[in-house]
């Protein structure tokens, strides 16, 4: 598939992500390690329901050691923080200060082999950065109302690791997309066992609850995983990092219509601060024209 249509793909996982603070928040409380366990199974079953249907996909699985070490730590490590953080912090804001993780993309993938960090990649990540900041600070006040808790560490510690995963997945391009819904089957059995030995059983309560969870497993925790996946490996990682930055506002504006939150003129220019930076940053795939050195750059 050409780079600019692998591009596409990983911003169908940016649209799904945009779901996650809610369908987290609206899971209830089950234990982070629960809750990770039951929507990586439900994501790991989703994508390898696709095997049956193709015999020789599951070859795709004999993999060198790294591979898996970086697939399973990569989803395991981050989301475990991130459910830990979205029931220690208010969600708006962790979901805010997660999203850090585009820009550490954009910056890190310039290490990587054949890449290039251009001025427009980093004036439209640096936008992205800036409506995030002006989200979370309210306009130039301190938006972190109830002080700083631990449940904002953790998701910067979680834009890392998922910066880290993302980048160093573009190392394994030639490994099958197949792979991932291993990687999801791999981390809900290790967030179970996880879970039987730190937490209490606490099971989703209603109908809302129950329905959460499943879409997590469906879309943020399964779709999204395989269409990042492919885009991150075949596509314009800067682009995508970049225009990561658009599901901010628009998980912000579902929290909102779902009245986990409250708003502030300052998301509206937010808002125009990362959509242009996003535009800034994906200049590339929107306006060049493709020519044969970029065929040639896709089959390499």
């Amino acid at each position: 598939m050409p780079r600019r249509g692998a591009t596409l793909i990983g911003f169908v996982a940016i649209v799904t992500w945009a779901f996650l603070a809610l369908l987290s928040t609206l899971a209830g409380a089950i234990p982070p390690f629960q809750l990770a366990a039951m929507t990586f199974l439900v994501g790991g079953l989703t994508g390898a329901a696709s095997w049956l249907l193709r015999p020789g996909a599951i070859r795709s699985l004999r993999q060198p050691w790294p591979v898996w070490a970086l697939g399973t730590a990569g989803l395991c490590i981050y989301h475990c923080l991130y459910f830990f953080a979205i029931q220690a912090a208010p969600p708006v804001e962790v979901s805010l200060i997660a999203y850090l993780w585009p820009l550490l993309i954009v910056l890190f993938a310039a290490l990587l082999p054949g890449e290039r960090l251009g001025a427009h990649h980093l004036a439209g990540a640096v936008m992205g950065l800036a409506g995030a900041v002006l989200i979370i600070t309210e306009g130039g006040r301190v938006g972190l109302a109830g002080g700083i808790r631990p449940g904002h560490g953790l998701a910067l510690a979680a834009a890392f690791v998922w910066a880290g995963y993302s980048v160093l997945s573009r190392r394994f391009g030639h490994v099958p997309t197949d792979v991932v819904a291993a990687y999801c089957l791999i981390t809900a059995a290790a967030t179970f066992l996880l879970h039987l030995a730190f937490e209490t059983t606490a099971w989703p309560q209603t109908a809302t609850q129950w329905t959460a969870v499943a879409l997590l497993g469906l879309l943020p925790l399964g779709l999204a995983f395989y269409a990042w996946d492919h885009g991150i490996k075949h596509g314009d990682i800067m682009v995508l990092g970049a225009v990561s930055y658009a599901a901010p506002p628009l998980s912000v504006l579902i929290l909102l219509l779902a009245g986990q939150g409250v708003f502030h003129w300052s998301m509206a220019l937010a808002c125009l601060l990362i959509t242009a930076g996003a535009i800034i940053a994906a200049k590339d795939l929107v306006f060049r024209r493709r020519t044969p050195r970029d065929d040639a750059r896709t089959a390499a």
